[in-house]
């Protein structure tokens, strides 16, 4: 086997449309187009997030391509993203893997998104240290909640997730009622660092086993806002920091219950986070805590890899591209695929 492989990977499940080229495990170029339309709906309208990847596209692979400095009869293997995500969106970059696949005569590799969130620890960066078999997975994101034992790159098996909404939906859904625009979860973020975190108190929901639940919160928050809202027209905007920062505190606090058991269960202590929600200040401090505090140890990617990105994506084309563990443009692409 030729000493370099070299993958295009292309990652378009929601509204990121990007392109990355590999090195083996090491990251040439990730390129990312954004959609700031959504902004105006208060979240993603599918039918103009797959118009505007189909727009973004070829001109993203383009970029990747050259800020890596090579050519396109260079790439080895073609990573895609087969799923989860908004079907008209992962047809869009499903198609053209396909086909540039089939143009170049390499391989085609279809990749689980979730997966991916999580292999992305695996990426050659300096000054950070990948996570050893085995460790637990803290998945977090604005479709998914789930804890995964990963035992290697490809046995990784879900022990806990969410039963109704995940924790991004939380937080952007929460954001939405204190009238903040949309990603709200990032702006929650950034107020709860000036709020006391204690100031006011929601009830934790009981959901058995590891798995999680943030439907009853959501509708806690709302109830909450809208008392005292009558009581005082002016409490959202006198209490924003606070609220944010009780709202962001109680959703860390059912996070970090349920690692607490998944860890007493498996005896395993490496902890690695991924997926966009993953991105919290609050939340990565917590877990930087947790190492004197529990004695675990924990790993967190780098910024960029939390949100989606084909680097990700890329990583695991290149650990299938090793097994020789390939796809033909038969592969369908599926919102909902089995992980």
């Amino acid at each position: 086997m030729k000493k370099n492989i070299y993958t295009l990977a292309i990652e378009s499940s929601c509204d990121d449309t990007s392109a990355a080229i590999l090195c083996n495990d090491k990251v040439l170029s990730n390129i990312v187009a954004r959609q700031s339309i959504h902004e105006e709906y208060g979240g993603v309208v599918p039918e103009l997030a797959s118009r505007a990847h189909q727009q973004n596209i070829v001109p993203v692979v383009d970029v990747a391509i050259k800020k890596a400095n090579i050519t396109k009869e260079d790439i080895d293997c073609i990573a895609f993203t087969q799923g989860p995500g908004l079907m008209g969106s992962l047809l869009v970059g499903g198609s053209f893997a396909k086909s540039m696949s089939m143009a170049l005569g390499i391989p085609l590799i279809a990749v689980n998104h979730m997966k991916a969130h999580i292999l992305a620890h695996f990426i050659d960066e300096d000054n950070f240290e990948k996570p050893t078999f085995p460790f637990l997975a803290l998945t977090i994101s604005g479709g998914h909640t789930q804890i995964v034992q990963v035992d290697s790159f490809f046995d990784l098996k879900i022990i806990g997730e969410t039963t109704d909404d995940a924790v991004g939906e939380a937080f952007d859904k929460s954001a939405k009622i204190l009238g903040l625009p949309y990603p709200g979860g990032p702006l929650i973020d950034k107020y709860a660092q000036e709020g006391n975190p204690k100031a006011f108190t929601f009830t934790k929901p009981k959901v058995d086993g590891l798995n999680f639940s943030f439907s009853g919160l959501k509708t806690q928050i709302l109830y909450f806002i809208q008392k005292n809202v009558v009581l005082n027209p002016n409490f959202i905007e006198e209490n924003r920091n606070d609220i944010c920062a009780s709202i962001q505190h109680t959703i860390i606090n059912i996070l970090m219950d349920k690692l607490k058991i998944a860890v007493r269960e498996t005896g395993i202590k490496q902890i690695a986070i991924g997926g966009g929600v993953s991105a919290n200040s609050g939340i990565r401090k917590t877990l930087k805590e947790s190492e004197s505090k529990l004695g675990w140890k924990t790993y967190i990617p780098k910024f960029e890899y939390t949100t989606d990105n084909a680097a990700m994506i890329g990583i695991v084309g290149y650990y299938n591209y090793l097994e020789n563990n390939f796809n033909t443009n038969t592969t369908i692409s599926k919102a909902r695929i089995e992980f």
